[in-house]
């Protein structure tokens, strides 16, 4: 008798929530609820407390009815368009950061921590030393020009002589070219005294000095870069599972990191021409969502949208509140709150899968 053939097929392939347990989509949608509402609750204490501050009754009875007063004033032209701006680049920072983190394959990645922020800051500082400008209308351009070099260079530098990229390569590529474009930043605003007066504030994180005008400016990018990773997020579940399999399982894998790029490119270059780049928010709100979504990276771009408003919005009240009646920029408070989680996700022994 011929030999009897061991071999067997290949188990079929699966991706994550392919056969959702019933149990985890109420629990996702119970948590994404909770997030709902903490991000309305932030939103209404961001518009009710500062300098002036208010009742959360009167500035909720402002804002259904403009009646002219001394609070709406202060409601309608300053903390509204200041909260609306808190939601709109807190969800582009939590989305990029959700992106890089699923297309590097590595839970402690993002725009931040990989120098996409840092290439868009030192664009824009060029931006303004060089050419004179001084609106985000002028200098939104390089800001994108500088988060798309600096993140196409360090996955250049990640997947150097290895074919594929490396989590760890693409870190420390990213802390260093971060460094290097934060020293010609500082460079640069040390030589041309006005470039350092108009920087200087602006380079510590913050959504207080920012217009209405500007904002709509920006608004069509973040969109776009948003609606773009919601429409990746199923590509980006098959690339959790390595390039080969992904690629046959019919994702086109190149098309997809290209366009995760200008996601990213659109959200943190968008967002940080606005603030001024606000870090660790990228890093904390997808790997914190993580341990509740599970590795589905639709509900982890969805959740990171929503969560992220919420960690910069309550970020800006507390310098607010801890300052009156000045305040400490969103930026900062983020570090100080970053920084520790920072240590503590790497301390623990297993990361949040992808």
């Amino acid at each position: 008798m011929p030999p009897t053939s061991t071999h067997r097929p290949p188990a079929k392939a699966t991706l994550p929530d392919a056969a959702p347990d019933p149990s985890s989509h109420r629990r996702r949608v119970v948590g994404l609820l909770v997030i709902l509402a903490a991000l309305g609750i932030a939103g209404l204490f961001s518009v009710a407390f500062g300098a002036n501050p208010l009742s959360p009754v009167k500035a909720w009875g402002v804002l259904w009815e403009r009646d002219g007063t001394e609070a709406s004033h202060i409601v309608w032209t300053v903390r509204l368009p200041r909260t609306l701006l808190g939601v709109l680049t807190g969800a582009a920072f939590g989305v990029a950061g959700a992106l890089i983190q699923a297309l590097t394959r590595n839970p402690l990645a993002d725009p931040g921590i990989l120098g996409v922020n840092a290439g868009a800051g030192f664009a824009i500082t060029a931006g303004v030393g060089l050419f004179g400008l001084t609106s985000v209308n002028g200098y939104v351009w390089f800001a994108f020009l500088g988060a798309a070099a600096a993140t196409v260079l360090v996955f250049l530098i990640g997947s150097a002589g290895r074919g594929s990229i490396s989590p760890v390569t693409l870190v420390l590529a990213g802390v260093a070219l971060g460094a290097v474009l934060g020293g010609l930043s500082t460079f640069l605003t040390l030589i041309n005294e006005e470039t350092f007066r108009a920087m200087r504030s602006w380079g510590l994180g913050s959504i207080a000095r920012t217009g209405p005008d500007e904002i709509l400016a920006v608004l069509p990018f973040l969109v776009l870069g948003l609606t773009i990773a919601i429409l990746l997020a199923g590509s980006l579940n098959s690339i959790a599972l390595g390039d080969d399999l992904a690629a046959s399982l019919g994702t086109k894998v190149g098309r997809t990191r290209v366009l995760g790029i200008v996601a990213v490119t659109l959200l943190a270059g968008g967002a940080t021409a606005l603030t001024g780049g606000i870090g660790f928010v990228g890093l904390m709100v997808p790997h914190v969502v993580r341990w509740s979504t599970g590795p589905d990276q639709r509900w982890i771009i969805l959740y990171s949208a929503l969560a992220a408003p919420v960690l910069v919005l309550a970020a800006d009240v507390v310098g607010r509140v801890i300052a009156r009646p000045g305040e400490i920029e969103v930026g900062i408070v983020t570090a100080v709150i970053g920084a520790p989680v920072l240590i503590a996700l790497v301390r623990r022994r297993i990361a949040s899968g992808l």
